[in-house]
This record gives structure tokens, C-alpha cells and sequence, in this order.
């Protein structure tokens, strides 16, 4: 009996005299039942029977002490190290706190005493038990239901996070299905209006290929027209040359009887003839202008009675490689009538080399910026050079120095060529003009405007009048100088066309665009012949061999491509440049070919 009320003692609660006999509410969501609370003769009765309750755990504690001690000698726990163990409550710190907890201090002093001199004279040894602390484990159920909770309200907020992470998905791709149907609605729609466009468009295709006829035919009759004028104005010249030779045969005859007539007359009339044949000559010298004539269209080609060999490119070969600028070199030229070359690059600086050993002859250095077109004069003894500078400059070999230095251009001059008779020489600049300087004067005699963006190359038809530029409006033109206006253009190309050039029968104009495509033209018909599309590079300058079969291009990608002018077949890539090849040019017999690039190089080919 003692037992039990001594167990009943242990886990009832603990209540005290102002308590409530129904339990507090708690904070956690544990359903707890209702337990009826005793009387006060039942606290009695426990009070009473504690003391039995203490002997008789005593005794037990007794009694199994030695079968403890058996077994913990047999089986010793290991406890690992650096783990922290913990140890329940003994029998006298659970009666301590519980005196303490229902305030009975004067029974605790007492037990107090009695348990240290228990204690001290040795006769607890063996007699304690430890007791489970229901307590601690209460504390760490209610520390796990924390923390549960903890990741509860996580996993909840989580939750809600990906929550709102999927209603915001949601309505992006609503958004997205919206956007999509009506990309789709009007897609449709552009289709139908290009088809619209496409019927309406097929309407007139009849009307232009019947207005582009009548603009061939019209054109070929204003080339006709003005091929017959220029043998006119020919035939008008000779008829002039032949009447004054006449009159000055007459006038040979005439002088004797003169002669005779002024010895009878006197003095006088001597110095009255002499004054007439006097203003004679200066009318006549003066009839001709200031300045030099202007080119004839109507010369005969001598190249048109040769027969010349299509170069053998396929079996060219990098024969040498020559580094004679610090910079890249952007143009070359040839001399008429030795083995020199002119190189100009971007180091404001240009050389002339002696070929095929490469031997540097002489340097010009005078431009502020970098030089990018070369020419020689085609007698071989000046040369011409366009810089960033936006000057033209005339340099002198037998001086050795820079003779004249052109500078009406606004903005930088890209490339400079020489007419054959050498009076004329054409820029062309960034300002979108070309400028004809009168090379007898020294001055500008004409400007051509027409090009809404930069020039970028100019080419004088061989053995003619006429000039042809490219420039970066996408477009193809030909001009007559004597008057300045623009008498065909060619439009095609995608993007800035780079670079034009004449075939040596002046027959044929190639182009290079920047998107990599080459396009060749027919002078006479004004139609274009054929397009190569060389790379997805630009295309920065072409080159005619002497037959005009065969069409170097110089390449973005380093390599020079060679064309056959007849089908566009390509016939040989010559490759051995590290950067962009700027330039090509063959020489007037086609026996090799020289290249520059961006890798301060310049190559013979051969």
C-alpha cells in the first residue's frame, strides 16, 4: 500500500492552495484529459505513507544493488569521447525539489540533515536509486515539438513561396500564350497583305519590263548619239587642223610677194604686217583656254588589235613576301614602263620597291595621316598620293620631293588615278565628291556631284573620257567629265561598294561590295553581266588580267580569289596573307601578280 501511494505521490501533479482544480490551458495543441483532483484527506494519506515509501525504495535499492553492481561489472557502457552523457536525477535531489516545489522547507531542512549524516556515516552507499526524470524528458519532447513546429512554419512558408512562384509562371506564360496567338494573328495578316502586294505588284510587272526596254533602248541611242558626236567633233577637229595648215601653206606662199611688196612701200608697212601676223598668233594660241583640253572619247584602243593569253593563276605561287611598313599597306601600284611598285600605307609613308628582289629605291614622307591611294604618272615620273589628310600630293622623282599638294577636298581621299595622257588626274573623298585637277595648271577644273555618301574609288576608262566611281550609297556611276553630270548608273549592290575597275578593253566595270560580292557590267548594253558571291568577307579591290578573262579579288579572309569572267567559275584561291588583303594588281602582261594586306606585307605572285 505504502508502495502505491508512494508511486501515486511521484506522478501525481503538484498543485498548491490557491490553484485550480481543472488544468491550465496550454500553449501546444496536445488534447490533454481531465483528471479529477482528490481531497485533502487523500494529500493526507500521502504525506503520511511517504516515509514507507521511502523505506521501501530503500530496501530495494538494497536489494538490487549487488545485482546492479554484477551487471555494470559485466557490461561497462563505453562511452565514446567527446559526447556528452546525461544522468537522471537521484532519489534525494527528486524529495529536495519536490519539499521545494510545495513549499515545505522546514521537511526539507530536516531531510537535509538526516540524508548528510545518512550520508557521512556511509549507510547510503548502495541504498540510493536514480530515478527517471519524466521531467527532462518532458522538456525534450516539448524542445522537438519546437522545433516541428519550426519546420513546419518553414515548410509553410516554402510552400507559399513556390505558391506565388507558380502563380507568377502561370501568368507569365499566359502572357506569353497571349503574345504568341497574336504574333500569330499578325503573321497571318502580313502574309495576306504580301500576297495582296504580290497580285497588285504582278499587275504592272508588264509595264515595267516594257518601261526598263524602252530605258535600254534609250540609252543605247544616247550612247550611239554620243559615240556619233565624238566622231563629229573629230572630224570637225581634223577639218580645223587640215584648213589651218592650208592657210599657213598659203601663208608661206604668200610671204615672198609680201617680202617684195614691203621693200617697194617702206618701213611703215613692214611694221604693220608684223603686227597683224602677231595678233594673228595670239588669237590663235589664246582660242584655246587656260589650262590643258580636255580628254578625247573618241581615241582608238590599241589593245583592241592584241591578242593577249588569260593569266595562268592556277599555277601561281607566293614566289616572296616583303614587310616594309609598320603599318598595314592599303594600295599598290605599278610603274608604266620598269619593274617598280609603289606600296602606300597606313604609317602616313610611301615606298617604291624595285621587283622581284624587293630592293626599297625611295620613301615619301609628308602626309599627316595615313595614305591610301597611289598612282604613277604614265610617263614614270611623278606620282600621285591621297591621304586621311584630305590632301592630294604630286611628288616629283627627279626632284625628290613633293612638287604640289592638292587640298580642295573637305574630308579624307581615298583613291587617286592618273588619266593616260597625264594631264587630268581624278580623286575621289570622303565628302562624296570627285574632284579633275588640271595637272598644266595646278587646279581644279571640275567637281562631280551625284553620290549621297563617300566615294571610294575611282577608275578612268583606258584610252577615254570616260570616269567611273563606287561609293557607299550601294551604287555603280559613270560620268562625262567635260560636263560633269552622271551618265549611267548601276544599282545592285546590297552594301558599300569598295572598288571599280575598267578591263583593259574598257568594255567591262567590276565592282566589290562589303557583303562579299563582285558584280561585272557591260559598258555598252548598261546591264549587269554576272554576280559572284566570293565569301560571307568583304571584298575590298579586284584586278583585270590583261584579257580580261581572269578577275583577282582581294578578300577580307586574307585570301585572293580568281575568277573566270565568262561563267563566274572560281579558278584558284591564292592563300598565304595572316590578315585582310587590300589590294591586287596584275602586271600589263599578266606574268605575275602583286597583293597587300593588313599584315604590313605586300607579295609577289607568280
Amino acid at each position: 500500500m505504502g508502495d502505491v501511494s508512494a508511486e501515486r505521490a511521484l506522478d501525481s501533479p503538484v498543485l498548491d492552495g490557491n490553484s485550480n482544480p481543472e488544468l491550465e490551458d496550454s500553449d501546444d495543441d496536445f488534447e490533454y484529459e481531465e483528471v479529477e483532483v482528490g481531497s485533502d484527506e487523500e494529500d493526507d494519506d500521502i504525506s503520511e505513507d511517504l516515509d514507507a515509501a521511502l523505506r521501501s525504495l530503500q530496501a530495494l535499492t538494497s536489494k538490487d544493488r549487488h545485482a546492479s553492481s554484477s551487471s555494470a561489472a559485466q557490461v561497462k557502457p563505453v562511452t565514446p569521447p567527446g559526447t556528452v552523457v546525461r544522468r537522471p536525477e537521484v532519489i534525494d535531489d527528486f524529495i529536495r525539489n519536490f519539499y521545494v516545489k510545495m513549499g515545505l522547507t522546514r521537511t526539507a531542512e530536516v531531510f537535509e540533515a538526516e540524508w548528510y549524516e545518512l550520508k557521512a556515516t556511509g549507510r547510503l552507499e548502495g541504498a540510493a536509486t536514480i530515478v527517471p526524470d519524466i521531467y527532462l524528458r518532458n522538456g525534450e519532447l516539448e524542445d522537438e515539438l519546437a522545433a516541428l513546429r519550426q519546420e513546419l512554419a518553414a515548410a509553410r512558408e516554402v510552400a507559399m513561396r513556390a505558391s506565388s512562384t507558380w502563380d507568377k509562371f502561370r501568368k507569365e506564360r499566359d502572357f506569353h500564350r497571349m503574345h504568341h496567338k497574336r504574333v500569330a494573328q499578325e503573321k497571318n495578316k502580313l502574309i495576306t497583305d504580301i500576297k495582296r502586294l504580290k497580285a497588285h505588284y504582278a499587275k504592272y510587272e508588264p509595264t515595267i519590263l516594257e518601261l526598263k526596254r524602252k530605258y535600254e533602248a534609250a540609252m543605247k541611242e544616247k550612247m550611239l548619239a554620243g559615240l556619233e558626236r565624238d566622231k563629229m567633233a573629230a572630224k570637225a577637229h581634223a577639218l580645223e587642223e587640215r584648213l589651218r595648215r592650208q592657210q599657213q601653206d598659203q601663208h608661206q606662199q604668200q610671204q615672198p610677194q609680201q617680202l617684195q611688196q614691203t621693200m617697194q612701200q617702206g618701213n611703215g608697212s613692214t611694221i604693220s604686217s608684223t603686227m597683224n601676223s602677231r595678233q594673228v598668233s595670239a588669237m590663235r594660241h589664246g582660242s584655246a583656254g587656260p589650262g590643258a583640253p580636255w580628254p578625247a572619247g573618241n581615241r582608238r584602243n590599241p589593245c583592241e588589235d592584241q591578242e593577249f593569253l588569260p593569266a595562268q593563276v592556277n599555277s601561281f605561287t607566293c614566289q616572296k613576301s616583303f614587310k616594309g611598313h609598320l603599318l598595314p599597306v592599303a594600295n599598290v601600284a605599278l610603274h608604266p614602263s620598269k619593274p617598280i611598285l609603289a606600296t602606300a600605307s597606313d604609317d602616313k609613308t610611301w615606298k617604291l620597291w624595285h621587283l622581284p628582289h624587293g630592293d626599297l629605291i625611295m620613301c615619301g614622307e609628308g602626309h599627316k595621316d595615313w595614305v591610301a591611294g597611289v598612282d604613277f604618272h604614265p610617263s614614270g615620273t611623278s606620282l600621285a598620293s591621297g591621304s586621311g589628310d584630305s590632301t592630294v600630293k604630286i611628288w616629283s622623282f627627279e626632284k625628290q620631293r613633293c612638287v604640289a599638294t592638292l587640298s580642295d577636298h573637305k574630308q579624307a581621299v581615298w583613291s587617286v588615278e592618273y588619266h593616260d595622257q597625264g594631264d587630268w588626274l581624278a580623286s575621289c573623298s570622303l565628302d562624296h565628291s570627285v574632284r579633275l585637277w588640271d595637272l598644266t595648271i595646278g587646279k581644279c577644273r571640275q567637281v562631280l556631284r551625284g553620290h549621297v555618301d563617300s566615294v571610294n574609288d575611282i577608275n578612268w576608262q583606258p584610252y577615254g573620257s570616260a570616269i567611273c566611281t563606287a561609293s557607299s550609297d550601294k551604287t555603280v556611276s559613270t560620268w562625262d567629265p567635260r560636263s560633269g553630270l552622271s551618265t549611267s548608273t548601276f544599282y545592285g549592290h546590297r552594301n558599300s561598294c569598295n572598288h571599280v575597275a575598267y578591263s583593259q578593253l574598257g568594255s567591262m566595270i567590276a565592282s566589290t561590295d562589303a557583303d562579299g560580292a563582285v558584280k561585272l557590267w557591260d559598258v555598252r548594253m548598261l546591264a549587269e553581266i554576272l554576280t559572284v558571291e566570293c565569301s560571307k568577307y568583304p571584298a575590298n579591290k579586284a584586278a583585270f588580267d590583261a584579257s580580261g578573262a581572269v578577275l583577282a579579288v582581294a578578300s577580307d579572309d586574307g585570301k585572293v580569289r580568281c575568277f573566270n569572267t565568262r561563267n563566274g567559275e572560281l579558278i584558284c584561291e591564292l592563300v598565304g596573307h595572316e590578315d585582310a588583303v587590300q589590294a591586287a594588281v596584275f602586271d600589263p602582261n599578266s606574268q605575275f601578280l602583286v597583293t597587300c594586306g593588313s599584315d604590313n606585307t605586300f607579295k609577289l605572285w607568280s
